[in-house]
């Protein structure tokens, strides 16, 4: 029995890294997976890679900044079978490796304002139908960590605090209506840095120099946590972050 058969589950930026690995796994443990982004060829190249395999999913053009286009979406796929799952993993246009003192305030601030603006709307629009169903998983994705001394990650930190600010809230007013809010917590992912990425090699070494294990956490392996939290085996699980960071993040 897969893990997550007959959910309906939504992947917001499902074309990114992070994104791709988590709609695969849901889709490998049966659940119908619904791909948002603003980039259909990339959407539509992840969902051909998932159905190769076996998989169910679903392409659509939405932005996650935008009211109307969320709501819209998660109406249509509520009206599905309904809405069990909402993971929102855009991009949120950080800036790294550029000192505070030196960075500019449009570059310090996009990234608390995108992240605080798309988790709440798609969040909200899911949520609307979670309740009526009496169940449903928010995840979010970043958790608050402790200040980064030994490379600069601008409005980062700051964004995932938000996050999880928001994260707690819902937990409290959801929770009486079966409907739970979960955030996955990474030490960092080497295979997310873009090639060409300042100090990616310091940076690479650093994240697994840290963990306990002797090695980062990869995609497949968050792909994997996200599919059994959003199962029904992790039904006691809300208001709660989730470590996967090789014991680099110590709770």
């Amino acid at each position: 029995m897969t893990l997550l058969a007959g959910k309906n589950a939504i992947v917001y930026g499902g074309g990114g890294r992070i994104g791709t690995a988590v709609a695969s796994a849901f889709a490998e443990e049966g659940a119908r997976v619904f791909l948002a982004g603003r980039t259909r060829a990339r959407l539509e190249e992840v969902a051909s890679r998932i159905r190769a395999a076996g998989g169910s999913a679903e392409v659509a053009e939405v932005d996650a900044l935008d009211a109307r286009s969320v709501d819209d979406h998660a109406d249509a796929v509520a009206a599905e079978g309904g809405l069990d799952i909402s993971f929102n993993l855009i991009t949120h246009g950080d800036v790294q490796g550029t000192p505070l003192i030196d960075m500019e305030l449009a570059d310090y601030e996009r990234p608390v304002l995108t992240a605080v603006r798309t988790q709440f709307l798609t969040a909200r629009a899911a949520a609307r139908h979670m309740v009526k169903q009496r169940s449903g998983v928010l995840l979010f994705f970043g958790g608050a960590g402790e200040p980064v001394r030994e490379f600069s990650v601008g409005g980062l930190q700051v964004a995932f605090h938000a996050l999880e600010a928001m994260r707690r809230q819902l937990a409290a007013e959801l929770g009486p209506h079966g409907v739970r809010a979960v955030t996955l917590r990474t030490g960092g992912i080497p295979e997310t840095l873009p090639a060409g990425f300042p100090g990616r090699e310091e940076l690479e070494e650093n994240i697994a120099g840290k963990t306990m294990l002797g090695r980062a956490a990869t995609l497949a392996d968050v792909g994997a946590v996200a599919a059994f939290v959003a199962s029904d085996r992790a039904r006691t699980m809300t208001a709660s972050t989730v470590n996967v960071s090789c014991g680099a993040l110590v709770d």
